[in-house]
Formats: C-alpha cells, structure tokens, sequence
C-alpha cells in the first residue's frame, strides 16, 4: 500500500490528434520539464515509430502535467522547436513520452534533416521516407518501408560508388514513389505538386489512382491519429510527480529528487547541475569532492562514490533542524514540531535559499569525514563499510565544526562509527536512522545520553566465522580495525598508514594460506572467514605463498636476496600486532588459532565499540552458513 500523499494528484485522460499536440510542441504550449534528458532516439527506432503511426498502431500514452500550480519547473521546448518557442509560456509539461514525440517532431513538422545516429551510435543525418509500393504491398514488413537516406538525400552502395537511390529533387520522389515523412501533414501541397507531374504520363489515371490509394490507406492515419494523454493537474505535489514519473518512465533511467530539484532551482535563475557536475572554469563539486584527501597516483579519494542526492540529504538536515527549530521558538510541540529528515520528500521541499546556506557547510562535512577515515585506516572506496554512513558522517561533522577534532569529541565518533559498522545498522532503509544520528551523537559529544545506534548494537561473536567476502559492512571494518589498532606488515614491520597502503599495495590476505588449507581438507566457509585473513603487502603474500605457516615463518626469518632476515623475536611482535598466536602458527595448529583469534577479535571490537560482545554457543567449526556467507558462496 501506498503511503505517499498521492491523493493531492488528480488526472484526466482525453485522447488527442497527433498534429495537435506536435503543433503544440512546435508553438512552445507544450514543452518539456528541464530534468528531461536530451533526445537519443536511434535510427531503426524512428523508422519503427514512423511505421507504427502509418499502420494506426498504439504508440503508447503520453503523461502531461499541467502549468500554473504549486510546481515551478523551469521549461525547455522540445528539441528542433524554433528558438521563438521558448518565449512562450507552456500549458503544460511533458513527463512522459519524451522520446516518441521529439521524434515524431522532427521528422514530420519540422521540415529539416534529422540528426539522429545508428543502432551503433554513429551520428547521422537523415531524411525519413514511405516506399509506397512497398508501404501498400502487404506481403511487405512496413517496417522495410520506411527508408532513411543522407542529408543530400543520395543513398549509394558499397564503398559510395553506385548511387542506390537519388531522391535529390521532388521529380525524383515522384519518379521513384518515395514519399517524403516531413509532409505526412502537407498531403495538399505534396500531391498538387505531384499531379502536375503525373499528367505528362499516359498512364495518368493509374498512377494518381494509386496514390489516392496511397491517401486513404496511409495518409489519413497520421492526420486521424489519436494519442491517449494522462494530463496530471496543476494540484499534483512534487512528490507524485516524482513517483508517477517513475512508474511511467521504465525505458530510461530512473528520475531522482536531483533531477526535480534542478529543474526547481533553474526557474530561480540558478544552476544545480552546474554547482554539481561543473562547467567552464567551474570544476564542479562532484569532482571536488572525488579529488580530496586522494593519494597521488590515484585519480580519485574515497568520496568518489557521494552522489549529488547524498549531498542534499545532508543539507536538507540543515534545512530541516531549522525548521524544527523556528517551530519550538513558535511554542510548538510533539507532533506539531516538523520532523528532522533527509528524505525524498524533504529534499524536494529543499527551498533555494536553504541549499545556497547551507552547501559549503556540507562540502565540508564531506571533506571532514574522508579526513576522519584516514583517521581509521578506510583509505579507498572499496574498502568503506558503508557509503550511505558517509551521509550522517558528513552532517555531524560539518555541524561540530572544528571541535570534531578535540580528543574526547572524536572518541565518542570513532566509537558511534564502529558501533555503525558492527552493529550492520546502515545496510537497509536508513532515512530514520541518518535523522536520528544527525540529532543525538552532536547531543551526546555535548553531554546528553548515548545515541540510540551506540546504546542499542549487538554483535554476535559467531558471526565473525561468516563473514568471508567483501560484502559485509564488518567484514571491511575488522580489516580497518586491525591496520587501526597498530598491525604490522609480517615482512617489513612498517604499519598500514596511507603512505604504506598504497605504496605496498596492501590488502586482506589469508593467515593459513588457501592451497595449505584446501590439501588439508579445511572447507572455504571456514579458511575464508576474517579469522584467518590479515592486511598484508602484497609483496608479503608473495612470500607467504600455499605453504604451511611454520614454513613461510621459516622463510621470513631466513630472508633472500630481496629481503633480509627477521629475528623470530621480532617477527613474533608482528605477528602479535594481528592478533595472531605466534606458536600456533609455528605448529600449523588451525583449529586453536581459530579459536584464539576468534576471542582476540571479539575483544578488539568490543574496545571499538565500548559494547559487550554476545557469545553463542557454536557446536563446531562446520557450523550452518548464514545469508551474508550464502550471498558469497553465490558469488565467489
């Protein structure tokens, strides 16, 4: 069931002559809201559409929303509209149907060359035409009827040598029965011509016989057609707008609150697309964002990922708090007291003013929160337990401004955000979380009570043997968790720092290697969980190779020509920085490590968290896969 406000939409659905509405189109009285993207029909799909009409097929509804109401889009004629167009004010705005009508434009009242480009996207000219012995022949597709030739309207063959068809002049269209689409609406001028013609041919009679033919069979279905049209009245909110455009528009991508909002700003005059994605000198936020806090040989950071509607949930926090704020100082109270959100319909309430506030605030917060990952050793965006947590990330430190820093403050963050992690609280529906976060953690730092996503997580020990893939929030965040704590590399002792990271190409790999583990029957549910995997240099991995620990251990002590000797005292320090058992490793002992490092772990995140860990009761190491560890079976 549906709980958006869709009863402030109503709609009326009327049926429409074709030549109306594309005469509307060429008029500016119907035009197209300016989150619409660009027209991209291809050619075999015009010709398709062409044929559909000249048949009296469906083509489908078109979806209009009336002008003049509480939504102000800015407008955009349809594509190839003369420029005088846009001076007009619409009647009505097109949601659906973008694509069928430009083209029905362009080839039928537009009366130029059609820019459009091959089902392999190669950017071509074309004038569209009606083979009419083939279009009046019903042993033919007619489909195969419609025929698109070159600007110059010359179609030649092969390697441009033979010309194949000249439909250069009007008496070559005659001659050849081609019958031009940009007249399909011009029938008088067309056949007039046409008959002055044919009158010098003996064969008058027939030949205009067959063309009346032509007329009545053809012809006459585009001057009759009738669209269904779904016309949304000036009433519908901004949100029905957004949700019926979603439900109609399923060929195309989908429509999000950016699109509507953009097109909301751009009738005040500004340009969101542009503040987002740039343009001239302008390097755009998007970018901005992408580029901070990287290392430098890689092209983008870890905000790479933050899209244009995450950055207006956090400024619609902003946005909302005040609100919520004027309504106590106005004596409101519980239920009247607006909600705090950033969700769909909060950010298309978004007013202009609120967003020029408030957006270099949260292009901070952004930059903030890469900052404080690097804090946690979450260096790249393969690596981030949650990118939706960025969201409440950004907006609490964007609202504490410098005093995130200050050592208590950032505690309590770092504490809020591995209880995030472990708690896997940010991989559902999050809007109400996001709210809440944004609200509690900045009371708690101010010495209010803990937040309800740090009092409320559980983690179950056990779960630590199912996490096997890089597709759980703590799966990432143990690996961070253990570069954070102070592991070492087993081969050069340096610790994981940004530099390291990726000057040493680290990543998770295996403690008891894969090939050890298979030869001695230990199934991939067990060697694959995070117990028995550890950052390590890739170099290092190298080394550690398929043997045995005790052998790689043997071989790191020795060193080679590449690398010296490790003393065994020194070597056990790094492989106590893991959490590891050094003895268990030099006596191959899988099962005791797993069990070791299991409650090693377990005390690591119950330190990250400041929250006990909850222990049940597992009869072996063969125990039942959960979902995550079934999703990586499925996967891996």
């Amino acid at each position: 069931m549906y709980r958006r406000k869709m009863a402030t939409t109503s709609f009326r659905t009327n049926p429409y002559q074709l030549h109306d509405l594309l005469k509307d189109c060429d008029l500016g009285k119907l035009q197209l809201p300016d989150f619409q993207r660009s027209w991209v029909w291809d050619e075999d799909r015009i010709k398709s559409l062409i044929a559909s009409v000249s048949l009296a097929f469906p083509i489908g509804a078109l979806m209009t929303l009336d002008t003049g109401g509480g939504i102000e889009f800015k407008p955009r004629i349809v594509e190839g509209a003369p420029s005088s167009s846009s001076a007009t004010s619409p009647d009505s705005l097109l949601l659906d149907g973008q694509q069928r009508m430009t083209s029905l434009y362009q080839v039928t009242l537009r009366n130029q060359v059609v820019r459009t480009v091959t089902p392999k996207k190669k950017r071509v000219d074309r004038w569209f035409y009606i083979d009419i012995d083939r279009a009046m022949d019903e042993s033919f597709d007619r489909e195969s009827a419609i025929i698109g030739v070159p600007e110059t309207r010359i179609l030649k063959g092969a390697f441009g040598r033979d010309i194949e068809l000249d439909l250069s002049t009007q008496q070559a269209e005659f001659k050849q029965l081609m019958y031009p689409v940009s007249a399909v609406f011009r029938w008088d001028d067309w056949s007039s011509a046409y008959l002055q013609w044919a009158l010098e041919y003996p064969d008058f009679k027939e030949r205009w016989a067959k063309m009346a033919a032509f007329k009545t069979r053809i012809i006459d279905n585009f001057d009759k057609y009738q669209v269904p049209v779904i016309a949304l009245d000036k009433s519908t909110s901004k949100e029905a707008v957004c949700v019926v455009f979603e439900k109609v528009n399923t060929g195309g991508k989908a429509l999000d609150a950016f699109e509507l909002i953009t097109a909301m700003y751009a009738a005040e005059g500004h340009e969101l697309r542009k503040d987002w994605y740039g343009g001239g000198e302008n390097e755009g936020r998007h970018r901005r964002l992408a580029r901070a806090y990287r290392s430098a040989d890689q092209a983008e950071g870890i905000l790479a990922k933050v899209t244009n509607t995450d950055f207006l949930q956090v400024v619609s926090l902003f946005h909302t708090r005040d609100r919520r704020l004027e309504a106590v100082e106005e004596g409101k109270s519980g239920k009247e007291l607006p909600q705090i959100t950033g969700n769909r319909q909060a950010l298309l309430n978004l007013p202009l003013a609120s967003y020029l506030k408030y957006e270099n605030l949260a292009e901070e917060g952004f930059r903030r929160a890469a900052k404080f990952l690097h804090m946690l050793h979450i260096y790249r965006i393969y690596d981030l337990p949650y990118q939706s947590q960025l969201i409440p990330l950004a907006a609490i430190l964007a609202d504490l401004g410098a005093s995130w820093e200050h050592e208590a403050n950032r505690a309590k963050l770092v504490r809020w955000y591995w209880n995030g992690v472990f708690g896997e609280l940010y991989g559902s529906t999050i809007d109400t979380l996001i709210a809440k976060d944004f609200q509690q953690v900045p009371a708690w730092l101010a010495g209010g009570p803990e937040p309800e996503t740090v009092a409320n997580t559980v983690f179950n020990s056990n779960r630590l043997k199912t996490m096997r893939m890089r597709l759980s929030a703590a799966y990432k965040g143990m690996n961070a968790l253990l570069m954070l704590e102070g592991a070492r590399d087993f081969r050069t002792s340096q610790g994981f720092d940004h530099t390291v990271f990726f000057g040493e190409n680290v990543d998770i790999h295996h403690i008891f290697p894969k090939k050890w583990c298979e030869t001695n029957g230990i199934p991939p549910r067990v060697y694959d969980s995070i117990i028995n995997k550890t950052p390590l240099s890739y170099r290092t991995n190298r080394i550690i190779g398929g043997v045995a620990p005790s052998r790689y251990l043997e071989q790191l002590e020795r060193g080679n020509s590449e690398t010296p000797p490790i003393a065994r005292q020194n070597l056990d320090e790094y492989l106590t920085s893991h959490l590891i058992d050094p003895e268990l490793l030099r006596t191959d002992n899988f099962a005791a490590f797993i069990a070791d490092r299991q409650l090693k772990l377990v005390s690591l995140i119950e330190r990250a968290t400041g929250n006990r860990v909850f222990n049940s009761e597992v009869s072996s190491l063969d125990e039942e896969l959960d979902d995550d560890a079934a999703e990586a079976e499925m996967t891996s």
